[in-house]
């Protein structure tokens, strides 16, 4: 075997462990004869990401609900809600009717996904970094948010090996990212406290997000009329 093939074999073997879905590698099922390709149904690569996006939404509630009970005071925590209008609500615009939904192409809803994604890795390393500077921060609520930062660069893995095999489509990078991650910022006035956990509550309604659009996508695979966000 000539140095090229085994250069080819290697690759393939690395893009096959692709780490993103869920820690496990991909089933390689058909290669060529160098062994540089393999192939992944989209149903199940759809399946892993949807799995790995509810374990991120629902990691996110508890890291908030932690967070909330540690350091936010119940009047506080009552008027901000769910991170009322302070999140990024215009980052992504959400369908709102059967029509909409129905208009709205793979290609938009793989693109939102990634979007949203890419604007969270910064804002939850800076988080992050915060809650190591804390006195108090209890070792549940650290592990819970470097785990969310560790599986959102893989769940951003999966999004982008779905663009290549349903859109023939790479990376794509997010625009005006400083303008945007104003809409995280608590006033100035606001405690640092308040601040992070207005980060966790919004990354906690995109979470959810990033998890509809997946099963959304999934649900066109098959029968795109029945499809809702509801």
């Amino acid at each position: 075997m000539n140095k090229t093939k085994v250069l080819q074999v290697w690759m393939g073997i690395l893009l096959c462990s692709v780490n993103g879905l869920l820690g496990l590698a991909l089933d390689c099922s058909d290669r060529d004869p160098t062994g540089a390709r393999c192939s992944i149904s989209v149903e199940k690569l759809l399946d892993r990401a949807i799995q790995h996006a509810e374990l991120i939404y629902r990691i996110s509630d508890e890291a908030r609900t932690l967070f909330e009970e540690m350091f936010i005071p119940f009047s506080i925590s009552t008027h901000q809600g769910h991170g009322g209008n302070s999140c990024t609500s215009n980052l992504v615009h959400v369908p709102t009717s059967t029509i909409e939904i129905q208009q709205i192409s793979d290609k938009w809803l793989l693109h939102s996904i990634l979007i949203l994604v890419q604007f969270w890795i910064n804002p939850l390393a800076d988080l992050q970094d915060s809650l190591d500077m804390y006195d108090n921060a209890p070792s549940s609520l650290l592990s819970k948010t470097r785990w969310m930062s560790t599986k959102l660069m893989n769940l951003k893995q999966g999004v982008l090996v779905l663009m290549t095999k349903m859109l023939d489509e790479g990376s794509l990078e997010l625009e005006n990212n400083e303008s945007v991650t104003r809409h995280i910022v608590a006033p100035a006035k606001a405690e640092h406290m308040l601040r992070d956990y207005m980060v966790l509550s919004c990354f906690k309604k995109d979470a959810h997000k990033m998890e509809t659009f997946l099963k959304l996508l999934r649900c066109r695979q098959t029968d795109k009329l029945s499809c809702s966000l509801f």
